[in-house]
């Protein structure tokens, strides 16, 4: 991934010389590899990752869906699916095993995703939470932060699970999680149960937060400078990290979602984690960005005072209470990362259907 054979990567560099840890973004055997070599020490997934590494190994993933037909015939196309997206995840949380032992179970956790579909169901949602963290015990499960995902978030902590919380780019959205982690881990506490070593997560996808910036900006023709919509996530997600801190919370901070260095850069020196795609870890890798602690670095107040005039949807993000719990599930980047979510999961829903009814019309034709 580095340059020059045998020289410190800048990843390696932060992990060495900062309490800011990185997480690699996917589940591909070899590319979580190379990213625990320069320091990753989790990973994550979802339903769009997990049908790319189906779709990778096509011929493998297909003679598996057959073996489970074979053993459960009565099984739906849906049921094959989660037993293969269990069996990938099991794969990805044994890899990092290694990293989970030597770091006494602190870290070396995948996390992976329940049904998005099931966004506003959260009986639904803490059944598979349940199942999910049986897969292995360096699994952590990433919940969605829904009104119904944050009723969720709340009671699957207090079952046990090591949630992630998901789907979150709001102030609001990551003071809800941290609340519902706190209620749930003195529920497990009370019940007489050891939550010393659970792992609760919190991530902000921020470059979403952009992205929907950005699409309001060519909608609705809104003239601002071009680069302070770069930091309207890094904005949110400061005050976050100053607010945690602040109060205590025992949910680990998680910066996901790059569109540009600045959700790894603007971070640096921080105590939480990054999420960073394989793509996006060989550029940093490959960059001149200096390795310095820039956590603490405020973002221009006339930027946020600029983002603020420009976008409603950005003061709904940045304050305290921009948004009611019942805004979450209707908030622009909720809908369209759910969207994006739930499309992966229909897609993955339709390559196992191509595993197991192969469409005869693109058979080749007998001679």
């Amino acid at each position: 991934m580095n340059g020059a054979l045998g020289e410190e990567s800048p990843l390696q560099r932060m992990v060495r010389t900062t309490e800011t840890e990185f997480w690699h973004d996917g589940v591909a055997v070899a590319e979580l590899e190379d990213a625990m070599a320069h320091g990753a020490v989790g990973a994550t997934s979802n339903p769009v990752f997990i049908f790319q590494e189906l779709a990778r190994e096509h011929r493998v993933w297909q003679k598996r869906a057959r073996e489970l037909r074979l053993e459960h015939p009565t099984w739906s196309i849906a049921d094959v699916a989660w037993a293969l997206y269990a069996e990938v995840a099991r794969r990805a949380a044994e890899v990092l095993r290694p990293v989970h032992e030597r770091e006494n179970g602190r870290e070396g956790y995948l996390s992976v995703q329940v049904d998005p579909t099931q966004y506003a169901n959260p009986r639904a949602m803490i059944d598979q939470a349940v199942a999910f963290a049986g897969i292995a015990d360096n699994v952590r499960v990433k919940l969605p932060v829904t009104k119904a995902g944050v009723e969720a978030i709340e009671r699957a902590t207090a079952l046990g699970v090591n949630v992630t919380a998901t789907v979150c780019f709001s102030v609001s959205q990551a003071i809800a999680t941290a609340e519902a982690v706190e209620r749930g881990l003195r529920a497990r506490a009370v019940a007489g149960h050891d939550v010393a070593k659970m792992r609760p997560v919190c991530v902000v996808m921020i470059g979403r937060l952009d992205d929907w910036l950005r699409a309001l900006v060519e909608r609705d023709g809104i003239i601002v400078d071009p680069d302070i919509v770069n930091w309207a996530g890094v904005a949110v997600m400061k005050k976050v990290y100053r607010i945690f801190r602040e109060r205590g919370y025992s949910a680990r901070l998680l910066v996901a979602a790059f569109r540009n260095h600045y959700p790894w850069s603007q971070f640096i020196g921080g105590d939480l984690s990054v999420t960073i795609t394989y793509p996006w870890q060989r550029r940093l890798n490959a960059s001149r960005v200096e390795v310095r602690r820039r956590i603490d670095d405020p973002v221009d107040p006339a930027i946020i005072e600029a983002l603020s005039q420009a976008f409603s949807d950005f003061r709904c993000a940045y304050t305290d209470d921009g948004l009611t719990m019942e805004e979450f599930d209707s908030f622009p980047p909720t809908v369209g990362t759910l969207r994006f979510f739930i499309k992966g999961y229909y897609d993955l829903l339709s390559l196992v259907t191509d595993f197991l009814l192969p469409n005869p019309e693109l058979a080749p034709t007998a001679v």
